[in-house]
């Protein structure tokens, strides 16, 4: 018989959301620089914008459950396999250009599960 793995709580009644390494409430966290800056469902969302960036498609990286350091190592692999510029902004990784089969294919090798959102 094959045991389930146990459960831990993610929300609280009395403090919201919890850390998923400390199961304390995410502003009393004492993870400190080690706790990932999203942990999100674990679900790493691909999805093009062109609002407010003057027409230009831009591919839009979120839920990477990672260190903001790590997040910059990430765009930098999906920005050389890519052949374009991105950034990171506020745990959110941007590629230049219409750039989400590529990036889908790139994340999935390194182990996420990957969603494209949008039409």
């Amino acid at each position: 018989m094959v045991k389930a793995p146990p459960s831990r709580a993610v929300y609280s009644t009395d403090g919201g959301r919890l850390c998923m390494q400390c199961q304390r409430p995410v502003t009393a966290c004492v993870c400190g620089s080690a706790k990932p800056a999203a942990t999100g469902d674990g679900i790493v969302r691909i999805r093009r914008e062109t609002k407010g960036r003057g027409g230009k498609a831009v591919t839009v990286v979120e839920g990477i459950p990672e260190h903001p350091e790590r997040l910059k190592a990430i765009c930098k692999q999906l920005k050389k396999r890519c052949g374009v510029g991105g950034s990171v902004k506020e745990s959110i990784v941007e590629i230049q250009g219409d750039q989400r089969a590529v990036c889908q294919e790139a994340l999935s090798k390194m182990g996420y599960q990957v969603k494209l959102s949008g039409g």
